[in-house]
């Protein structure tokens, strides 16, 4: 089988954009969204500007990249869970506990707003289809809308659990 030869360029622009969204949540999480700009994005993950703008056109995509990288690893933590209850109360923590969410909510509260409410967006769209395929179509709906609220109002790992098992049991009706 002959080997991919371009595997090691696939690798470094995988570690690259992953240098470049992990840079940007830590900013979001300590400078605001707001008042992050691309310079610091490429500045926090250590690439040049170039570099970035060979990945990212302005701001606003490296955001869209985050979020899609985002509801991804939701969706691969749902995905690894041994039951519906772990998977739900997994993802409440997450998103709970994400500290660039608790700085948009202090700092950004209106862009945080937006963003949970533009659920025709297709990335929305595919998040739903995923979590109607992990959870079944009631429950992966009231599992979006659940987690949007903790988004904005998070709750504690007993809370997930409780609400979780509670989710699971009301979608089992």
């Amino acid at each position: 089988m002959p080997l991919n030869k371009y595997a090691p360029q696939v690798a470094t622009h995988r570690r690259t954009q992953n240098a470049i969204l992990e840079a940007t949540q830590q900013l979001i999480a300590t400078t605001g969204l707001k008042k992050m700009s691309m310079i610091e994005i490429a500045d926090v993950s250590e690439v040049s500007r170039a570099t970035l703008y060979n990945h990212y056109r302005d701001k606003e995509s490296v955001i869209r990249a985050l979020c899609e990288s985002e509801m991804q690893r939701l969706v691969v933590i749902a995905q690894a869970a041994p039951d519906t209850t772990a998977a739900l109360e997994l993802m409440s923590q997450e998103i709970s506990s994400n500290k660039a969410l608790a700085a948009m909510r202090s700092q950004d509260p209106d862009s945080l707003t937006i963003a949970l409410s533009a659920q025709t967006d297709m990335l929305w769209k595919a998040f739903s289809i995923a979590m109607s395929h992990l959870l079944g179509h009631e429950k992966g709906e009231l599992a979006i809308r659940w987690l949007i609220g903790q988004a904005m109002h998070p709750i504690t790992p007993a809370q997930s659990h409780a609400q979780a098992e509670a989710i699971t049991a009301i979608a089992n009706l």
